[in-house]
């Protein structure tokens, strides 16, 4: 699939409400099962999502903080670390309307080509059973050596 139809851009303040419903779809089965309130929900959604945000511009000062869009409509975020020797997909999130169109594949694809051309390698942070790992996998990454088997997150890279 071709990415020629979408385009990154900085995110913004006036982004807040779309990262926030962006973020929730990504919790949806996990709080289906839960005996909560839709308040109580939206709340612990919330508080989620700054503890993520917080933590992401602490621990990857200077990422490109990017919002997806096609035909000028936000549908997902794009966070990119880049350093002198790698290039950490911090998040890649898609809008659950694009999801499963081969569109995710295209945009790391993309990544992973550029870092080749200037002799990068490209690592991610995944959950251990992520149904995402499949498509890093496919795409060439490969668990990081020296993790230990009982972390929630492994940490794959591809090498150029």
């Amino acid at each position: 699939m071709a990415v020629a139809d979408v385009t990154r851009r900085p995110e913004t303040d006036d982004d807040a409400a779309f990262l926030l419903d962006l973020y929730r779809s990504t919790r949806e089965q996990e709080l289906a099962q839960v005996d909560w309130t839709d308040e109580q929900k939206r709340a612990f959604i919330a508080m989620q999502f700054k503890a993520q945000r917080d933590h992401y511009r602490r621990e990857y000062a200077g990422a490109h903080f990017d919002i997806l869009e096609r035909h000028g409509e936000p549908i997902g975020r794009l966070y990119l670390h880049e350093r002198a020797d790698e290039i950490r997909v911090v998040e890649i999130t898609l809008s659950p309307s694009v999801r499963n169109q081969g569109l995710g594949g295209a945009l790391l694809a993309d990544v992973l080509a550029g870092a080749a051309r200037s002799g990068r390698s490209v690592s991610i942070h995944v959950e251990r059973f992520n149904p995402a790992r499949r498509l890093y996998e496919r795409l060439g990454f490969r668990p990081v050596a020296g993790q230990a088997d009982d972390s929630i997150y492994l940490l794959l890279a591809v090498h150029p």
